[in-house]
């Protein structure tokens, strides 16, 4: 009698915890169904809402649906060595293309957007898509702060991968970010050598 109860004690917890496991899995399951396509959409208008930045031409205090028209009406993407190229287009008229950049962080990979005019001689913007840098210090590359420093620069006059430039080297136009040096120059090293690599391709 004492071995059936012990029996009886045991089995039934452990299906207790299968059946509630089981309730769980089919529970998270049909909640990522049905949020899969919200979370998609999610990320999908982050995305352009940094492409529009790129371009300076994300509208203020757009919604999503805003943010969605604008991109819709103004940009057009086009394979570049597997990766998306952005295109700025008002008419048929091509005004800046938003360029891929990629390359090795402290923590990470790091990867993002520079835009550059039609004619390849200023930038007009930089957007990070993916950083895995340290928080209040290379995190910092996706503030303002640092992002709006790449507006309107003049790269008519680079010279081989010399576009960007930490100061306070010579010719410098971007401020390094304090505490971490280490960061905006693996930044401006993938920014000069993705950039360089379009520019002499010489999509137009």
């Amino acid at each position: 009698m004492r071995m059936a109860k012990k029996k009886k004690s045991i089995v039934y917890p452990v299906v207790f915890m299968f059946a509630l496991a089981l309730l769980l899995t089919l529970a998270l399951a049909f909640l990522n169904e049905v949020t899969a396509p919200v979370v998609e959409f999610n990320q999908d208008i982050e995305l352009k809402k940094k492409i529009l930045n790129v371009f300076d031409i994300l509208p203020s205090d757009a919604d999503a649906a805003a943010i969605d028209k604008v991109f819709k009406d103004n940009v057009v993407s086009e394979d570049y060595d597997g990766k998306n190229l952005y295109i700025y287009k008002r008419g048929e008229e091509t005004l800046a293309y938003a360029v891929p950049i990629n390359g090795p962080g402290l923590w990470g990979s790091i990867s993002g957007y520079i835009g550059v005019t039609h004619d390849l001689t200023k930038t007009t913007g930089l957007e990070f898509i993916k950083q895995d840098e340290t928080p209040g210090l290379g995190g910092r590359i996706t503030e303002d702060a640092y992002k709006n420093q790449f507006r309107g620069l003049d790269i008519s006059n680079y010279t081989d991968k010399n576009i960007v430039i930490n100061r306070p080297a010579s010719g410098g136009n971007i401020d390094a970010i304090s505490g971490a040096t280490q960061t905006s120059t693996f930044v401006v090293n993938m920014i000069n050598e993705d950039l360089d690599e379009f520019i002499k391709k010489g999509v137009k």
